[in-house]
């Protein structure tokens, strides 16, 4: 007997398969380059550890900044074209820094702007990606061809990063930028291939004040009870994931006296979590319905970080860690599809790029603010406390899920 996940992918069009691989071919080569630019910064430039700090944090507040009116600029577009492009920018900007290695004329400078390109070309992508995609699917194929995307981030996670430091190491961080670079422009000609017509844009108003329409993705958040609910839940949850990232490191390198190798597969193993959890998203949402897997899996995602604070040293400690970043990570492989979808159907097709840039825009700003909050407690309290302090952000959380509010329409 034919499962219902596998009728389910034999119906999905064609064009997703070819949108999907675009997707993965720029996501490995992301991946395998992961870091490669701090590296080039501390090793080629020779950059202190705030210059090293700042590269990252100053990709996210600019691009961020330069991202609010490009909202309506994509919502009002055809959509392949915007992911082209911004997949030939992601690909211009990376080629120019083993260019300029090769000619000795990188500048720290040079790289803050190529991070920037980066992080606003994932954002501007993304909206627009996620736009075509409800336009490209038919909506009740939607979670399947969402998980199909959420298997394939988790997967790259789990290899892509190991893989690209054996690369750093071999051919060097230039030769990874470059293989990063390719991959987008792999990824716009595979754009560049999708057969079927795309349906037209969303034709925008006569009369348009320019702050109505960069406020417009907010104020569509925010006047939707549900869409209003999950869009604080992801910012506290999201915050909270960040902060723990640096002080993890700490706690197990520093602190548990854990070998860098130990830390490298408690951050790699943890992801086949994510994998089996989106592989088997379809099915529960099948076999439970969307509402019960999204504030299930939404409350069971917050309660595992708790046990990083009881790791000891040794092999033990390492178990432990293991165990609760494997289930908090298969939790969320659940649960970030079911999310997505719902707030593709949640959202008029007029405002779907709005949307997402707004929701990309709040994630990338509020993140920073967490990370800086979690370094000010380890450094008052301690480190352990500091992730203790995240572990109760992220169950309360769920009292941010939409509880009460849940609309009728499919």
């Amino acid at each position: 007997m034919t499962t219902q996940s596998t009728l389910t992918e034999a119906k999905l069009p064609k064009d997703f398969h070819r949108l999907w691989a675009a997707f993965t071919v720029s996501q490995l080569g992301s991946s395998l380059s992961t870091g490669a630019l701090p590296l080039i910064a501390i090793i080629v430039l020779g950059a202190s550890d705030l210059r090293v700090s700042l590269l990252a944090a100053l990709s996210a507040v600019v691009s961020a900044a330069i991202a609010l009116p490009l909202g309506p600029f994509v919502e009002f577009r055809r959509k392949r074209p915007v992911m082209i492009g911004t997949d030939l920018l992601s690909f211009a900007t990376l080629a120019t820094v083993p260019a300029a290695m090769a000619f000795g004329v990188l500048s720290y400078g040079q790289l803050c702007v190529v991070a920037t390109a980066q992080v606003l070309g994932t954002m501007v992508f993304s909206a627009a990606s996620g736009a075509h995609l409800k336009a490209l699917v038919p909506g009740s194929m939607l979670t399947t061809a969402n998980s199909r995307f959420e298997t394939t981030a988790w997967t790259v996670a789990g290899l892509g990063a190991p893989i690209g430091g054996v690369l750093i190491g071999v051919f060097g961080a230039g030769a990874t930028v470059l293989i990063d670079a390719v991959s987008f422009l792999l990824s716009a000609l595979g754009i560049r291939l999708l057969e079927r017509p795309e349906p037209p844009p969303p034709v925008a108003q006569d009369e348009r004040h320019w702050m109505a329409d960069i406020r417009a993705g907010w104020a569509y958040i925010f006047r939707d009870r549900t869409l209003h609910a999950l869009f604080w839940n992801a910012m506290v949850f999201g915050g909270a994931i960040r902060l723990t990232g640096p002080l993890l490191a700490i706690l197990m390198l520093r602190d548990l006296h854990l070998a860098p190798w130990q830390y490298g597969v408690a951050l790699g193993i943890p992801c086949f979590g994510g994998i089996i959890g989106s592989l088997l998203t379809s099915r529960l949402v099948t076999r439970l319905g969307e509402r019960t897997v999204l504030l299930g899996f939404g409350v069971l995602r917050t309660c595992w970080m708790g046990f990083l604070v009881l790791a000891g040293p040794g092999v033990l400690g390492l178990v432990v860690i293991v165990a609760a970043e494997t289930a908090l990570l298969f939790c969320a492989g659940v649960f970030n599809p079911v999310f997505t979808t719902f707030r593709m159907r949640a959202t008029d097709d007029e405002y779907m790029s709005r949307v997402g840039i707004a929701w990309s825009i709040s994630s990338r700003s509020c993140q920073p603010a967490f990370i800086a909050l979690g370094g000010v407690l380890a450094t008052v309290t301690s480190v352990r406390f500091a992730i203790g302090c995240a572990a109760v952000a992220l169950l309360s959380s769920s009292l941010l899920l939409p509880w009460r509010t849940w609309p009728t329409r499919s």
